[in-house]
């Protein structure tokens, strides 16, 4: 038995969960969000214990570190020098994926992609290193977004560009959410006793994306190469005309650093309906106040999850299960009625009273008779990077 910390990174946040392995009991949660700021909060729930919070300046990561350890020591949780092993999600490495050991040679590969993921692979690695050299005895292991897309066909990894592109330069699809969208698919398996499911799995949040599995395996998804692609997200632009990009730099003088921070910072949602943020709250608020504008956001999103539906619909020859999850997913009922609109024609009914009552909470809300049973289950990513790094130190993976 051991314990495994579960570190999810951000650029002014770190949060964890503290899993006993493994029996996957979680021991104890929580986290410091903006890490720099003149007040963060932060909060802390230990099993058996009431929660705990407050507001305190932490400058830096380290200082957020200190103080969740601290913060353990003293619920009897013991420090993270006595753990087995922290775990971490990080998104994408040149020429990397899978579960590994964060060392210094897997931190240089996801140094490479800065440029491609600069609001990801930056806090990973600082965090990592951080650990490091505060723990240098403790094993630091992730699991790569990318990794549960690491047996993708080539049909669905190819970009029409040049060859030598992909094979000398790695350009190519791929997909993230790896970790959810693996839980959501065990779970579901699970629930039904069987392996040989095709499915659906719409992780719908801040950062959103679908994804088509086959007997447990991802075959598609909703991502190209970067987050900045696939269905709109919060901020970032999803799907776009390269083409168009290099016209607002080249012809129309924004120049390409601006392009980039446009389509990185205040594109999706957020740009579509013109709101300091594109949090699905603040959307529905603005169409409720009379916004067409967040209401045309709010159709584009539902069209293009709808979309994605439907390729692999195709892709999957039907499905038995369609499935959604995070944030969104689990607590937007309007949206998710929306999105299983006239859907008779391949057998999908929802029933409305069931998808009505369901929120964050496990459930299957389509009709008794629906041909594709429709279901919402609450993702644990955190869970998925605890097995696999237990898994690791253990040889399993």
């Amino acid at each position: 038995m051991g314990k495994v910390l579960v570190a999810n990174i951000g650029s002014t946040s770190f949060k964890f969960r503290l899993f006993e392995m493994p029996g996957e009991q979680l021991l104890a949660k929580g986290g410091v969000e903006r890490i720099g700021a003149a007040e963060s909060p932060w909060r802390m729930e230990i099993c058996g214990q009431a929660p705990t919070s407050g507001h305190t300046h932490f400058a830096d990561c380290v200082a957020a570190i200190t103080h969740v350890e601290a913060a353990l020591r003293e619920g009897g949780q013991g420090g993270f020098g006595e753990f087995a092993a922290v775990g971490f999600k990080p998104v994408m490495a040149k020429g990397i994926s899978g579960t590994q050991v964060l060392d210094e040679k897997v931190l240089g590969a996801m140094e490479a992609l800065y440029t491609l993921f600069p609001a990801h692979n930056p806090p990973y690695v600082n965090a990592v290193r951080t650990f490091r050299k505060l723990y240098p005895k403790l094993p630091c292991i992730g699991t790569f977004e990318t990794a549960f897309y690491d047996h993708l066909p080539a049909e669905a990894t190819r970009f029409p560009v040049p060859l030598e592109w992909q094979e000398k330069l790695g350009i190519k699809r791929t997909g993230f959410h790896g970790a959810s969208h693996r839980f959501v698919t065990e779970r579901l398996a699970q629930i039904k006793q069987r392996q040989d499911l095709r499915m659906i799995s719409c992780h719908l949040g801040g950062s959103s994306s679908i994804c088509a599995v086959k007997n447990g395996r991802a075959v598609d998804s909703s991502w190209g190469m970067t987050p900045q692609s696939g269905l709109p997200q919060s901020n970032r632009v999803g799907d776009f005309d390269v083409f168009a990009a290099l016209y607002l730099a080249k012809d129309l003088g924004l120049g390409l650093d601006e392009v980039e921070r446009q389509l990185s910072n205040n594109a999706g949602l957020k740009g579509m309906a013109g709101l300091q943020n594109g949090d699905m709250r603040d959307i529905q608020a603005a169409i409720a106040a009379g916004s067409e504008n967040a209401r045309t956001a709010l159709a584009v999103f539902i069209n293009a999850i709808r979309g994605y539906i439907g390729r692999f619909l195709v892709t999957l020859n039907g499905a038995d299960a369609l499935v959604f999850t995070a944030g969104i997913g689990e607590n937007q009922t309007d949206l998710r009625a929306a999105v299983c609109a006239n859907l008779d024609f391949c057998g999908l009914k929802l029933d409305a009273a069931a998808n009505v009552a369901t929120k964050a909470t496990e459930a299957r809300i389509s009709a008794q008779d629906s041909k594709i049973e429709v279901w919402v289950l609450p993702t644990n990513e955190e869970i998925v990077i605890a097995r696999n790094a237990w898994a690791k130190l253990h040889g399993a993976n």
